[in-house]
């Protein structure tokens, strides 16, 4: 199967036409990690969007503490995207992204991105509208996970 094939799996991409999918898959890189290193280092700069084609990768943050936790597992048959936010922005990471298994991805910076988006305005608008759900959904998510941490701390300080 052709790369621009394989792409039309990922929901992120899904909906950009045949000609616009390919020009993008010709700026898509191509990278390697062994088991246990990581692809992204949280608090570290990064301007790459990957897609991960091969393997199994673990989403980690670090507590206040210094303590790593998993937030979630993300593997290759999930068609999934990590890094997004670095096409909005050129912030700090926000997660370490770690690979479980030795793993394949594509990736894509930010300036080919945005060069992307600005020559091909309609597939762009799409990428960036399905990114931006997709940020939304985890904003929902963490909302919801800090009112259930808030109601518990509550519930504890009331408990005495």
């Amino acid at each position: 199967m052709d790369r621009v094939s394989s792409l039309r799996a990922f929901p992120l991409l899904a909906k950009i036409g045949d000609g616009d999918l390919k020009l993008l898959a010709g700026l898509l890189k191509d990278g390697k990690t062994r088991a246990g290193q990581n692809i992204i280092t949280e608090g570290e700069s990064g301007a790459e969007m990957y897609i991960l084609v091969d393997g199994t990768v673990d989403i980690i943050k670090t507590t206040v503490f210094g303590d790593q936790f998993v937030v979630a597992s993300l593997s290759a048959d999930m068609h999934c995207v990590f890094g997004e936010m670095a096409m909005i922005d050129n912030d700090k990471r926000s997660a370490t992204v770690k690979a479980k298994t030795d793993c394949t991805t594509l990736s894509i910076d930010h300036k080919s991105f945005d060069r992307f988006c600005t020559e091909h305005p309609a597939s762009g608008v799409e990428l960036l509208r399905l990114i931006s759900t997709n940020l939304v959904r985890n904003i929902r998510t963490e909302n919801q996970n800090l009112r259930m941490v808030y109601q518990a701390l509550i519930e504890e300080i009331e408990a005495g």
